[in-house]
């Protein structure tokens, strides 16, 4: 396959919340040439967490079954899963199983540390963000609460992707664009906070450096895998940072990712803080920013809803009055980590197609409604909307995003846009070019293009009436 190439070789790793991904590019042409896949499990009974062992497991098996093309590789780069806690003794080993983005037990010391340091606008300002249950910072002050002994026996934090960096180069290395997510980066510095650091009692000497865009990690030296001793590392990022990498995003061109969480965000040139905390003010991977709404219950919930009602995903039905907002898991966006699911409106003539299309509708608001906070107020309003995402393939999720949002939609042919988007910062790092130009050089973007239609605004204005009238039953 290599020898086919018209290219250095690069691999570009997704580490997500139930698998990994590896996948073997030409550096030049964007073509993939080998590809692998591992799943790894989700536990922890009323949180969510996994043990970041499967997470280097998973990775060598991935990379094992790409074959001979890995072994020829020159450059690696890790896309990971936000915010997770991952905490590691003096050996390296785990204390505890990480604790995983949408593990929503964090909510009280969440609350309580944005009371404690000023408000919510006090956090946007500094940190970029108002820090909710997923960020990492609220994760490590819920183990210091409840397991104080785990708390006291870590020699070093990291998020996902750096763990397995970390363990690809003996390199304690972050990136400006995961760090983003913890609550102990701030936006306004471009540094860790050392006010908040001994606030929660996390010495900034267990943290990992974080790299500059464009600075690898180091190289790697882990024998036993199928990489090349020696291939360069790059400082990798969070998964939506590399999706935004992928894509060889501009500012200005809205992105809705549809899957096991939904999220919508853009590039911006302007450095985000939205007190209201809809919008988390991350940085890019490359130098600028990522304004991002992330919501937990995108496709799964709605799959889910079909399994209940028997109903094949797509068999969904308009008509009728039926709203539900599908926050199975809590909410995050808006901020209801106490939530369940509400069905209104309800009628004997509601067809199950009629409540199975509600869900799309509930789980696809959520995301519209803070489309208007991440876009910058110069952005385009007719700007096409890139889908993304298991649910990208779905017609129902398709339409539903066209009819609720009255733009037009591109669905891009690329897949695995984590995992390209890492393998564009790889190559990025060993051709010494913009990761993001080396992308729109692969034509990531390229796919289906669907006109605009008229927005419902009946549908729009009984899910706000909704959401308003149902405060006090989401927010037990």
């Amino acid at each position: 396959m290599a020898a086919q190439a018209a290219g250095p070789l690069v691999v570009g790793v997704d580490s997500s919340t139930q698998s990994t991904k590896a996948l073997v590019v030409d550096a030049v042409t964007g073509a993939v040439l080998a590809r692998g896949q591992a799943s790894h499990t989700v536990g922890g009974g009323a949180g969510k967490e996994s043990d970041p062992r499967q997470w280097w497991q998973a990775l060598g098996e991935a990379l094992d079954q790409c074959g001979d093309a890995v072994r020829q590789a020159s450059a690696v780069s890790v896309g990971g899963q936000q915010h997770g806690l991952v905490t590691l003794d003096a050996a390296g080993e785990p204390v505890r199983p990480a604790l995983l983005w949408n593990d929503v037990r964090p909510a009280p010391q969440s609350e309580r540390l944005i009371a404690e340091r000023g408000g919510p606008k006090a956090w946007a300002d500094r940190v970029g963000s108002v820090p909710g249950p997923a960020f990492t910072v609220a994760k490590w002050a819920w183990l210091r609460e409840h397991e104080p002994e785990a708390a006291a026996a870590t020699a070093a934090v990291r998020l996902p992707h750096d763990y397995l960096t970390e363990r690809l180069t003996g390199e304690a290395v972050t990136d400006r664009g995961d760090a983003s997510g913890t609550g102990w980066w701030a936006s306004s510095t471009g540094a860790y906070d050392a006010e908040i650091l001994a606030h929660v009692g996390l010495d900034p000497a267990l943290l990992p450096r974080v790299a500059l865009p464009g600075e690898a990690a180091g190289t790697v030296h882990a024998g036993h895998l199928p990489l090349p001793k020696g291939a360069l590392v790059a400082a990798g990022t969070g998964d939506n940072m590399a999706a935004a990498l992928g894509l060889g995003l501009r500012p200005g061109l809205p992105v809705l990712s549809l899957g096991t969480s939904g999220t919508v965000y853009a590039v911006s040139t302007h450095r985000p803080a939205d007190p209201s905390g809809t919008v988390a003010g991350f940085a890019d991977a490359r130098g600028d920013w990522l304004p991002l709404a992330c919501t937990l219950n995108c496709t799964l919930a709605v799959d889910r809803v079909a399994a209940l009602l028997g109903r094949d995903r797509e068999a969904v039905e308009a008509g009728g009055g039926v709203v539900m907002l599908p926050y199975l898991d809590g909410e995050r966006t808006p901020n209801l980590p106490g939530a369940s699911g509400l069905v209104h409106g309800l009628r004997h003539d509601t067809t199950a197609g009629q409540l199975l299309q509600a869900a799309y509708d509930g789980a696809v608001f959520t995301l519209l409604e803070a489309l208007d906070r991440v876009l910058d107020a110069d952005a385009a309003p007719d700007a096409p909307l890139l889908l993304i995402g298991g649910g990208a393939r779905g017609r129902a999720w398709r339409e539903t995003v066209r009819r609720l949002s009255g733009r037009p939609v591109v669905v891009p042919e690329a897949q695995e846009l984590v995992a390209l988007g890492a393998a564009a910062q790889a190559a990025g790092l060993l051709l010494e070019e913009d990761p993001a130009a080396v992308a729109r050089r692969w034509g990531t973007a390229r796919g289906a293009e669907y006109e605009a239609r008229p927005r419902d605004d009946a549908a729009w204005e009984r899910l706000t009436a909704t959401l308003a009238d149902g405060a006090p039953l989401l927010r037990p």
